[in-house]
């Protein structure tokens, strides 16, 4: 067997591999011991016909196809060996002289990272100032929230509630029918379609209109995108929302633990304040795992980036099967094919392994360490809100070592996550050394 490698680039070696006569008389022997054991010849008991037989009556070409799909694997491994190469995916393999047998094998490398100076990274997270503005817009969210509703007598309104009956078809085909349905009539609502509330508003009780609205071609329904449907609407009853006033009865409305409005402020000013802070530490986690990300050298192969689509394409999917929605239902709601799909996740993808590799690298720069305490605690924190007697099988289900492995892996990203802020913030407990100073001290 003569290997030859042509080129690493791009994280990939290229290898070209071609097979002596003698290897490939073996691995056609080998593809008729295994074929002459499954073939049904004529006037010979199975594994019991000779080669040449077995070659006129399946055709010389099938036995080629077998004996070379025993071949390559073997020739492969053997080649990775000699060329001391560590892959890091399934190779790309293509076939390219059948006599003698060559193919040429494009092999993944493992991703390589250099890290920048992160330990010079300073920014601290900035959290937004709650306003007085923030706090009259939730209390605003709850009255609404613990509105009434009453009758009135007059034309429909924008923000009224209509009990109304609909009729459609579109291109003679049904569309909606609903029979007393309540309907709150919001200016930019597109549902049963866009235009509609404008159309309704001015109606008075029991007055039937008719009327034809076209769907936008962008409308999220393929189905409907561009066509005309006809719409006959009766108009059964207007009610009108009622806010609360805002004092300490509506404070005890809201909850009982509030005994005036100034308790309630006082809660909504505590909550808003929280998401503040979350917000800013997130944006604040980003911010510096970016800058990490741009110091740092990273190469990898890029069937990573195709590894990480069909990832997010997965979690997608499941994440559909569990609200009763399919994939293909998914793309046909989005107007797009699984290609585009999967070129518009790529940027996200680029992102997601850019970041995932620089984390990576500085943890193990930094010997962050995973103990089997913050393992069983975050497989707790999983099953919590589990009832009881579904606890422990839940926990023994996700306590195995694949399982392990991934909760593992997710802890040491948090933790690692937690260090380069620290880090960045200027707080970690033990200061460490730079890039820069280990190198002077290495020199």
């Amino acid at each position: 067997m003569k290997v030859t490698k042509e080129k690493v680039e791009n994280s990939q070696a290229f290898l070209t591999i071609e097979m002596e006569p003698a290897e490939m008389e073996t691995g056609m022997q080998d593809a008729y011991r295994s074929l002459v054991q499954k073939a049904n010849i004529p006037g010979f008991r199975k594994g019991k016909a000779p080669r040449a037989v077995v070659e006129r009556s399946l055709g010389k070409g099938r036995l080629l196809e077998e004996a070379i799909d025993r071949i390559i694997p073997r020739a492969y491994e053997q080649a990775l060996k000699e060329q001391e190469i560590e892959p890091y995916a399934q190779p790309d393999v293509e076939i390219t002289k059948a006599e003698p047998l060559t193919f040429k094998a494009v092999v993944p490398l493992r991703p390589a990272v250099t890290l920048g100076d992160y330990q010079s990274i300073r920014m601290s997270p900035e959290i937004e100032e709650v306003k007085e503005e923030n706090i009259s817009s939730v209390l605003e969210e709850l009255r609404h929230q613990h509105a009434t509703w009453e009758p009135v007598d007059r034309p429909l309104d924008y923000n009224d509630m209509a009990t109304i009956d609909i009729n459609s078809d579109s291109e003679e085909k049904p569309l909606v029918k609903k029979i007393g349905s309540q309907y709150l009539v919001a200016k930019d609502a597109i549902s049963p379609a866009p235009g509609f509330p404008a159309q309704i508003v001015g109606m008075k009780k029991d007055e039937t209109k008719e009327f034809d609205l076209t769907f936008p071609d962008d409308y999220p329904s393929a189905q409907l995108a561009g066509k005309k449907a006809h719409f006959k609407v009766t108009l059964h009853e207007i009610k009108e929302e009622k806010l609360p006033e805002l004092n300490d009865a509506f404070a005890s409305q809201v909850s009982k633990e509030f005994k005036d409005l100034q308790a309630l402020r006082e809660e909504v000013a505590k909550s808003l304040k929280l998401r503040a802070e979350e917000r800013a530490r997130m944006d604040h986690e980003e911010k510096v795992i970016n800058t990490a990300v741009e110091q740092a050298k990273v190469e990898y192969p890029p069937i990573v980036i195709d590894i990480e689509i069909n990832r997010i394409i997965n979690d997608q999917a499941r994440q559909l099967q569990m609200s009763g929605q399919g994939m293909d239902d998914y793309l046909r709601s989005i107007n797009k094919t699984p290609e585009q799909l999967q070129e518009d996740l790529r940027p996200v993808a680029i992102r997601n392994v850019n970041a995932s590799l620089v984390l990576s690298k500085i943890s193990e720069e930094e010997k962050i360490e995973v103990t089997d305490e913050e393992i069983k605690n975050g497989i707790n924190n999983m099953v919590r809100g589990i009832g009881a007697d579904k606890k422990e099988e839940m926990i023994k289900l996700l306590d195995t070592p694949q399982n392990r492995q991934s909760i593992t892996q997710s802890i040491k990203t948090r933790k690692t996550i937690e260090r380069l802020t620290d880090i960045a913030k200027n707080t970690e407990k033990t200061p460490k050394k730079s890039a820069k100073e280990k190198k002077e001290e290495e020199k």
